[in-house]
């Protein structure tokens, strides 16, 4: 996923309300599909036989919901089990989740954060390898919005980096999660976004959000993408380079033109960024 070619890519969340649209075409700015495997991994009858066509024919990423890797609990074994046997069946190589939990003594149906703990480190980094050894795959984490910080004793940046570096794991980067946690917690988006490490992150997640009040964002992904988390995509792209990026739109969905206009706009911001960067490439040969 890291060379230029296949790094200025747009993908977008399937949606069951997408799926006879798209079996009869997706349109040319779709180049990958991102799916939570858990909604997908039990579904028969007519949607399951239009997902498999899906899968047949384009790029899909998983992006799940119910890992609950930072939980206390013992890893749900079977649950990864089930995930490896449904990225066989579909040739899925590509599966992230969030830096969260999820359970404890039953499912919780919500993102809660992990402490920021040295010891929630080592626990996660721990739980990252077992996944990765039942999947076959690497497992990337992506940061997540929060609301609290329990027990905090380094902040959500320090916390981050040190995952990545004890797992030795990739990251999918969510620009909108930094502008939300950037007002939510009041600290410098773009500081975090320069502090995040660019050989570790593998692809992009962006949406919308809504706004509570001034100092209060949630992370919805039903909204359209505000100006201050395009500024912010922009700055990820001259900073860590262009890789693929995801839109997300979980609800409030759009019609397919309206969700175009969006990754297209993701499109024309990446194709600026790599012309930008052959003509830097072009003038140091020409200098040499």
């Amino acid at each position: 996923m890291n060379n230029q070619k296949n790094a200025a890519q747009v993908g977008l969340g399937l949606r069951r309300e997408m799926l006879s649209e798209f079996c009869t075409q997706v349109p040319d700015a779709i180049d990958f599909f991102e799916v939570a495997p858990e909604n997908w991994m039990t579904l028969g009858g007519k949607f399951g036989r239009q997902f498999r066509e899906l899968t047949e024919q384009h790029t899909f990423y998983c992006h799940g919901l119910s890992l609950s890797i930072g939980s206390p609990e013992p890893l749900d074994l079977a649950f990864v089990k089930n995930i490896k046997t449904f990225m066989d069946l579909h040739q899925i190589q590509v599966y992230s989740e969030h830096l969260s939990y999820c359970s404890g003594q039953g499912h919780l149906y919500d993102l809660m954060p992990i402490p920021f703990t040295d010891a929630a480190v080592k626990h996660v980094a721990a739980r990252v390898k077992q996944v990765e050894d039942i999947l076959e795959r690497p497992l990337i984490l992506e940061n997540v919005s929060f609301y609290a910080a329990p027990g905090a004793q380094m902040s959500e940046l320090e916390f981050v980096n040190a995952v990545l570096q004890e797992a030795d794991c990739k990251l999918l980067l969510d620009v909108n999660n930094i502008y939300v946690n950037s007002i939510n917690h009041q600290y410098d988006a773009d500081a975090f976004l320069q502090a995040m490490p660019t050989e570790r992150i593998a692809y992009l997640h962006i949406a919308g959000h809504y706004k509570q009040a001034e100092d209060l964002l949630i992370d919805t992904h039903g909204a359209a993408i505000n100006d201050p988390v395009w500024a912010l995509l922009q700055r990820c792209y001259a900073l860590h380079g262009v890789k693929p990026t995801l839109l997300e739109r979980d609800f409030n969905l759009p019609t397919t033109a309206e969700l175009l206009l969006e990754l297209n706009q993701i499109h024309a911001y990446q194709a600026a960024v790599s012309s930008q960067i052959q003509n830097s490439t072009h003038a140091v040969k020409r200098s040499a």
